[in-house]
């Protein structure tokens, strides 16, 4: 039975990121007036182009499944008291493997079969790249947030080096590539829709993230660790061993993302895949609360987001990068909105009234 308590902490939980968002509106709102554009002109050009048709949501729903991925790379290790921003360079790696993977197999197995070695490619990928930050910090007391950040220019690195020297199609002339997989090898669409199977990928994931943390021991041992690392190690709990473990989980779930990337939207490995949804990750697992099941919500929003930035330049003359400027702002606002909890008293269990002392026996 929920008690009041919770429903105050789930309302708590609610409010101050829909409110952190509300308020980013308003400051996006003061910058588009700034650079000469109407605030409210803006916002419904950012609403047509995500959700104003069909059409336009199934765009919208393409953006958010790496998004649902790239989130839990944030998300699953914060649950530990990590903070690792090295998505973009797990979701890298995870591509280049899956890509290199699924052309080793093209032509010699079923579709299926090549999807899932792609997709163990991808995993594996990006969960060693992960687990590498992880180690660091286990072994070397490497902070974490700085190694997996410098960690992404080293996949970014990588991608450029293979995708212009041993894994270039030589037919990739404007813009260096990987030779492309077969057509038949590909992630295919949801029946009757646009959107590609990736989609279901990041539901199943972020629920499976959600039941590991929140129902199994393993997710009780790693928010231990996290609420106070000292007391695990008293409790006889393995932290070195959740660190590394919990950092590959992340990894795989953002390596999984650049697999759905190079075997449903661009088909090979080239510089697109470096396309800042990592980045973007980070954001969706903030405004989640590292909360998997919000996040797969919260990825919708900001998929729709990154969906407008085409129309907001064609017919508002607003630059294409604006969008990445109300990211920034909405960024900023929801770390500064973390300071915010536990100070209302609106979510706040009222107090049991104190009673009186007893009166003093009078001494006969």
């Amino acid at each position: 039975m929920l008690t009041s308590a919770h429903w105050r902490k789930t309302l708590e939980a609610v409010s101050i990121p829909i409110a952190a968002l509300i308020f980013s509106l308003f400051l996006f709102g003061l910058f588009c007036a700034a650079a000469g554009a109407n605030p409210f002109a803006v916002y419904g050009a950012i609403y047509k182009a995500a959700f104003g048709s069909w059409f336009a949501f199934q765009n919208t729903l393409i953006r958010a499944a790496p998004l649902m991925l790239t989130s839990l790379c944030t998300a699953l290790p914060a649950r530990l008291g990590l903070v690792i921003i090295g998505n973009e360079g797990a979701l890298v790696m995870g591509g280049i493997a899956a890509i290199a993977a699924g052309l080793s197999v093209a032509g010699s197995a079923p579709a299926l079969v090549v999807q899932i070695v792609m997709a163990i490619a991808g995993i594996l990928a990006g969960g060693v790249w992960i687990g590498i930050v992880g180690a660091l910090r286990h072994y070397r007391a490497v902070n974490e947030t700085i190694s997996s950040l410098l960690m992404n220019y080293i996949a970014i690195a990588i991608l450029n080096h293979l995708v212009g020297g041993p894994m270039r199609d030589p037919t990739s002339l404007n813009k260096p590539s990987s030779f492309p997989i077969p057509d038949a090898d590909k992630l295919g669409n949801i029946p009757f829709t646009r959107v590609h199977y990736g989609l279901l990928y990041g539901i199943v994931v972020c629920i499976i993230a959600y039941y590991l943390i929140q129902r199994t021991t393993f997710g009780f041992a790693a928010r231990t660790a996290g609420g106070n690392v000292k007391a695990a190690r008293i409790a006889g709990l393995p932290v070195g061993k959740l660190t590394i473990a919990i950092c590959f989980l992340a990894g795989s779930a953002a390596g999984l993302a650049g697999m759905v990337e190079v075997a449903a939207v661009h088909g090979r490995a080239n510089e697109s895949l470096n396309a800042n949804y990592g980045y973007a990750g980070i954001l969706v697992a903030f405004i989640a609360r590292h909360n998997p099941i919000a996040a797969s919500v919260v990825a919708i929003l900001l998929g729709g987001i990154l969906a407008s930035g085409s129309i907001l330049q064609r017919q508002l003359g607003l630059p294409d990068a604006t969008v990445y400027v109300f990211q920034g702002l909405v960024f900023l606002v929801v770390l500064y909105s973390e300071s915010l909890y536990g100070r209302f008293a609106i979510f706040k269990e009222p107090e049991a009234p104190s009673l009186p002392p007893p009166s003093a026996t009078l001494a006969v």
